[in-house]
């Protein structure tokens, strides 16, 4: 539930076909606003019995059927977004389920915007933010993992524990703001130390939920693997290896790869995007030039970079295994901001009968390489990579209670952790009160915009903009 409690929302009357698009054995309207009632007697011929279902037909204009099917009303605020909502549930034919739309649209209603239901339900208070989100991201889940994360966010899981952080925060505010309301009677709320427990508790709780919520994150969002490395290496065979189809062209002909080429996979409900890149050299062909150019940036992006090398071919001097990500970028080595995401697969260790998969270091300059053995063309050590890019990105897919959660959400528990950090360590130097007193405010509105107490109308804009029409 929402933290603040308001009256219902004064809003017009909205309609849309709340199912995928094509042809269906059903397909649902949905109506949501002060007209809705009106406009269930006008389709229906009759007035509806709230929460009850209703076989009938629906009816247009010169009360000829347009189709026949159930017809459910809900009485505000019984409902999904706190006001009268009308859903007609019937046949899933594209031109049914339009003339029905048509049909609301004349008795009054309006197309609705993509996520107006869900909009609809936080304003009212029927769902928080977090909630709101969570449909969003139930329907958009590609994995059994996903998908129970964010039916934890929907039922609320994620939500409490913002709820409780925020009560320990003003439990903490009122102990020093009352210090600082009564200075002129010797009174001290906070000498005991039980303020500084408390914030110290508060930290744990949030590092805690921080943590939670990245994983969380990475079940929403995944990451990006790029595969570089210079032609004929192995890159396209180790993108069929991983995704386990023959998703690129593999040849003996260098440059055969000039374009990125992307495929998503998941690792135990991780899902990670997997992108080839064209073979790094120094080319005079401007198609060839541009692709480089798209690899160049795809590796300053990505999350892991994997460096692959012919390790029948191998040069042991570090600086030459490194030299393509040098010959693309034209950095120093030192210079590569992306080194402490790269790992070195040493690649056709088919060639060479003494070798097996195994994973290793290279010590260089300040890093410490992670280093691969395995056979892209023959998938001997695919499984170790898979394993190690979920271990390298520390993604837990045994981890309990994790709930889908969203970059915005990170940033405003780390910013949250940051200003608890700062008054607890000013309250350590028995700094003014009143500063105590503001981070702990400002580490509040940081929490509270998470489940929207405290947001703006922007970027509640951008947040229902990105859902379905008729969610």
């Amino acid at each position: 539930m929402s933290l603040v409690e308001t009256s219902q929302v004064e809003t017009d009357t909205v309609c849309a076909i709340a199912t995928a698009p094509g042809r269906s054995g059903v397909g649902i309207v949905r109506i949501s606003g002060p007209l809705s009632l009106s406009i269930s007697i006008k389709i229906l011929g009759f007035s509806p019995t709230p929460r009850h279902a209703h076989f009938c037909n629906f009816l247009d204009a010169t009360q000829m059927n347009i189709d026949q099917g159930i017809a459910l009303f809900f009485s505000a605020p019984n409902s999904f977004t706190g006001e009268d909502v009308l859903e007609l549930q019937g046949h899933g034919g594209t031109y049914v389920l339009r003339q029905l739309l048509d049909r609301a649209v004349q008795l009054g209603a309006r197309l609705a915007n993509p996520g107006e239901f869900s909009e609809r339900a936080f304003l009212n208070n029927k769902i928080d933010l977090l909630q709101a989100e969570a449909i969003a991201d139930l329907i958009e889940s590609n994995s059994k993992q996903a998908a129970k994360s964010a039916l934890r966010t929907l039922q609320g899981e994620f939500s409490n524990k913002i709820l409780n952080l925020v009560r320990l925060l003003i439990d903490a505010r009122v102990h020093i703001e009352a210090t600082i309301d009564f200075s002129d009677e010797d009174i001290d709320f906070v000498s005991d130390n039980k303020v500084g427990d408390s914030l110290s508790s508060i930290l744990e709780s949030i590092t805690a939920t921080l943590a939670q919520a990245k994983q969380g994150a990475l079940l929403k969002e995944g990451i990006n693997v790029v595969i570089a490395g210079k032609p004929n290496a192995g890159k396209s065979s180790l993108l069929n290896a991983l995704s386990g189809m023959d998703s690129a062209i593999v040849t003996d002909i260098p440059g055969t790869t000039r374009d990125l080429l992307s495929e998503e996979i998941n690792i135990d409900g991780l899902p990670v995007h997997i992108i080839d890149t064209a073979g790094i050299r120094i080319s005079k062909d401007v198609v060839e030039q541009e692709g480089l150019r798209r690899a160049q940036l795809a590796m300053e992006q990505a999350d892991q970079l994997l460096l692959i090398v012919d390790k029948s071919e191998l040069e042991q001097d570090v600086e030459k295994l490194l030299a393509p990500l040098v010959l693309l970028t034209g950095k120093s080595i030192k210079e590569l901001e992306y080194l402490q995401n790269t790992t070195v697969i040493y690649n056709k260790i088919d060639l060479l009968n003494s070798e097996v998969p195994c994973l290793s270091t290279i010590n260089y300059l300040d890093y410490s390489l992670p280093t691969i053995s395995l056979s892209a063309k023959e998938c001997v050590g695919i499984d170790l990579l898979r394993g190690y890019i979920k271990q390298a990105i520390g993604f837990n897919a045994t981890e309990e209670g994790v709930f889908i959660a969203r970059e915005r959400h990170l940033t405003a528990l780390n910013n949250a952790k940051q200003l608890v950090e700062s008054a607890r360590a000013l309250l350590a130097t028995q700094s003014s009160l009143e500063l105590i007193a503001e981070d702990l405010r400002f580490a509040q509105v940081q929490l509270g915009a998470i489940t929207g107490e405290f947001t703006s109308d922007d970027l509640l804009g951008e947040i229902f903009s990105n859902f379905c029409v008729g969610k």
